[in-house]
């Protein structure tokens, strides 16, 4: 459909603030980015093409109680997420998981999740007895008389610890906890990109082992498996789910003279000698500057004309999907289940259909508060490559997850409600090279005065990461640091 107007947002003087900038993408980059523009001086407008805002941060609701379909915490030990709820009005409503333990369903069994580790990467083979035979115990507490290891300038993080640990610790552990974050496969996966801390001691130390403790020995012990060093969470929720953020992020937006759109997808861009046109399928805005914060296909697509290079790039970039299935019992029907847990992974050596289980009424206490005759619980199925897991039926999806629930810890009751939510190219892969990648990409786009990116594509796929990754944008566009 050819754009039915012609809607001019204006030039910036010389010297003034960032002027109008267009915002790609009304997920929680976009929106982010959108508050920060806005208090540089900016008028901003957020595009948005679905019917929501949000992304993959999505609040829902089963049989009354508040849940998340999306993702349902952030990492506390980050400041980007807690600062940007406080700024909206949040803050107060930031909690900690009620149950914190978790286990590993593996041989057949439950076995408790070790503490002290590094993304699964254990500094304790003691630890790890029952999760992994006595010949896995013993190459790990050996490593440290293999030749020092060289990491060079990225290495996939399964293979690295495979060949210091042995591929036993990979599978079992290592696989699972990355599999919950990124949907991917530990052998692809860039240790520098998505395990940072431990890719910079590995280079410091020729022994894994070593490596690992020294993490754990900071003050700071970014990433590892135990509690905060501060005494404080690991990761926090929003009171009625994360999913919340979004909104109060855009009301907090509106409020501030930004504008909000949903239902207008960006059909393509183009520069003009001092201005951006931003093409809808109902306008053409003009703008100053641009802040795409769209999945890497996405935003592809839209730089393919103006920016080829970077455009190339970000069609590199691969994707996995992944199916969230919750469902709420009869709480004296699952009365068996394992008390104080929050739920378990499931390693994909093991073959089930599940990769994880969270059982989010001993997990989150609004939860367990809206409806405290029912447990909710929500299983999650997909992994880089598993495409045909994801588009099952929901009625097979919520089968598969019973069958593994019913061997795992023993459900045989039928829930009384069920809800299925694909996420589908919903988390971006970080294999080796991924930060050169990006590197290349932002300088590419760089080149273009008044464009920037942002999002989950870059910097890492949690809240904390994505927010920071807006931040960089919005300055970068006011001026503060731009190159």
């Amino acid at each position: 459909m050819e754009p039915s107007t012609q809607h001019t947002l204006s030039a910036r003087p010389a010297g003034a603030s960032p002027g109008r900038v267009v915002v790609i993408g009304g997920g929680i980059a976009g929106l982010a980015a959108a508050h920060r523009l806005l208090a540089s001086g900016a008028t901003v407008t957020v595009l948005e093409g679905s019917d929501r805002v949000g992304g993959k941060l999505h609040a829902g609701e089963i049989e009354g109680a508040p849940i998340d379909l999306g993702a349902e915490s952030m990492l506390a030990r980050r400041p980007e997420g807690s600062d940007l709820a406080g700024a909206v009005g949040l803050g107060g409503r930031l909690q900690p998981p009620r149950a914190t333990t978790s286990s590993v369903w593996t041989r057949g069994a439950l076995r408790p999740m070790p503490k002290g580790h590094v993304m699964g990467v254990p500094g304790d083979p003691a630890a790890l007895a029952g999760l992994l035979s006595q010949e896995g115990l013993d190459r790990i507490s050996g490593e440290r008389a293999l030749p020092p290891a060289e990491v060079g300038e990225d290495v996939a993080i399964g293979a690295y610890v495979a060949e210091r640990f042995g591929r036993e610790v990979v599978d079992r552990l290592v696989e699972p906890l990355l599999g919950g974050v990124y949907a991917g496969d530990a052998y692809r996966i860039s240790m520098r990109a998505a395990v940072p801390g431990l890719y910079a001691a590995a280079r410091r130390h020729g022994s894994l082992l070593d490596a690992v403790r020294s993490l754990q020995a900071a003050p700071s012990a970014p990433a590892t498996g135990g509690p905060a060093p501060s005494g404080g969470p690991v990761f926090n929720g929003v009171d009625g789910g994360i999913g919340r953020l979004p909104g109060a992020v855009a009301d907090a937006v509106r409020a501030a003279g930004g504008e909000v759109r949903t239902k207008a997808p960006v059909l393509g861009l183009s520069r003009a000698t001092d201005s951006w046109h931003v093409r809808t399928d109902q306008e053409v805005l003009t703008a100053d500057a641009i802040v795409l914060a769209t999945p890497a296909w996405s935003s592809s697509a839209l730089l393919a004309d103006v920016a080829p290079k970077a455009s190339a790039e970000l069609a590199e970039v691969e994707y996995a999907s992944m199916a969230l299935i919750t469902m709420a019992f009869r709480r004296a029907d699952v009365a068996a289940l394992p008390q104080d847990s929050s739920g378990f992974l499931v390693p994909p050596v093991d073959g089930r259909t599940i990769k994880a289980a969270t059982f989010s009424s001993r997990k989150w206490g609004w939860v367990d508060d809206a409806a405290p005759g029912l447990f909710v619980l929500r299983t999650s199925v997909g992994r880089y490559g598993e495409q045909e897991q994801v588009q099952r039926e929901d009625a097979d999806l919520v089968r598969a997850s019973l069958s593994d629930l019913g061997d795992a810890v023993g459900i045989s009751a039928r829930p009384v409600a069920t809800r299925v939510t694909r996420w589908i190219g919903g988390l971006p892969q970080y294999p080796v090279g991924h930060l050169a990648r990006v590197a290349r990409i932002r300088e590419a786009v760089a080149a273009l005065p008044g464009l920037r990116v942002c999002g989950a594509a870059y910097d890492g796929v949690g809240i904390p990461a994505t927010i920071a990754s807006a931040t960089r944008a919005a300055d970068e566009i006011a001026g503060s640091g731009a190159r």
